[in-house]
């Protein structure tokens, strides 16, 4: 039996423009400001007269954990801990609020400039959009590392050993987490009000998988975002700029592939294999063992002695270069 309260009833394929507007981290993000979400991927109909709250608030904090408990586990263990990597990770916040607000404001202005009653057209402007807000993101990624680079300086010239606190590589890994977990929290923040309902994603024969696949994929944003960080800063202090260049063009092709949504096998899948390959870049970029090596006796040819299953890392100096084994 149908009530006669109308409510909102998620149909994630009614419109392609508004099912890659949820989707896309890189314009979505400002979607409160650039427009009404409801004008694209919303409608009026009615809904069940039962509704059991309970399956909105698990699928609510279902999604939040998925998306945000790795980066969460991050912040609390290797963030919090320390007031000088909160404040770099504020400061990369905002470098990235910046970036995406210059986006979506010349997405803003070509869909003004635009026929409205052309789809075709709305969806190149919103991959245009999409393209936009990726460049922004990265060109305030290197105004983040020149900034970083002479807080770094002058941290060091004030210290008593003329070394700074912290090293490079640490900047650039708070940096890069910074960057990923403002833009999970604002691709995400529409999606989980949604999930609380009421309404049913699916009724009409459209995959019910929505919510978790854009839990998923926030939380592979959020950590590519922090790999990205560590190999494009790596990238700038080394000049290496095909590996910059390598970190753009990886970006841009992230962005493309939630366009693929619906099908959520053929965008999921590359893009989680893209966050594997990214992270052993990140990895060995940072000073990881890029050679085979076995993890349970801790042996590489960069540690000049051979210490066994003792938690051997490698420790990197206020310039960049690495420094003997830590215990």
């Amino acid at each position: 039996m149908l009530s006669g309260r109308t409510t909102r009833l998620l149909r994630p394929t009614l419109s392609p423009i508004g099912l890659r507007q949820r989707q896309n981290n890189d314009v979505l993000a400002l979607t409160p400001l650039i427009g009404q979400e409801g004008r694209f991927c919303s409608t009026l109909s009615p809904a069940p007269a039962a509704s059991d709250p309970g399956n909105g608030a698990g699928c609510v904090f279902g999604c939040a954990f998925i998306a945000f408990g790795p980066a969460f586990a991050l912040f609390i263990l290797t963030v919090a801990v320390d007031p000088l990597r909160i404040i770099i990770l504020v400061a990369g916040s905002f470098f990235w609020l910046v970036s995406v607000l210059l986006g979506s404001l010349v997405w803003f202005v070509g869909v003004q400039l635009s026929d409205r009653g052309n789809p075709s057209l709305q969806s190149g402007l919103l991959v245009f959009g999409a393209a936009v807000s990726v460049l922004l993101q990265e060109a305030f990624r290197f105004a983040n590392y020149k900034l970083l680079k002479k807080a770094d300086q002058g941290l060091a010239s004030i210290s008593e050993d003329g070394r700074s606190p912290i090293s490079l590589q640490q900047m650039a890994y708070v940096s890069g987490l910074a960057f990923g977990l403002i833009s999970g929290a604002f691709s995400g923040v529409n999606i989980l009000t949604d999930s609380l309902g009421p309404g049913i994603v699916g009724i009409h024969g459209d995959s019910p998988h929505f919510f978790i696949t854009s839990a998923f994929l926030t939380m592979a944003l959020v950590l590519l975002h922090t790999f990205w960080g560590v190999i494009f800063f790596d990238a700038c202090e080394r000049g290496k700029w095909l590996a910059g260049m390598g970190v753009v063009v990886s970006h841009l092709v992230t962005s493309a592939l939630t366009f693929l949504s619906p099908w959520y096998e053929t965008s999921l899948i590359p893009i989680y294999l893209l966050t594997t390959c990214t992270a052993a870049w990140a990895f060995s970029t940072a000073g990881g063992p890029s050679a085979p090596c076995s993890c349970f006796t801790c042996e590489h040819p960069a540690l000049d002695r051979g210490y066994r299953g003792r938690g051997v890392g490698l420790r990197f100096q206020a310039d960049g270069s690495r420094g003997p084994p830590t215990l």
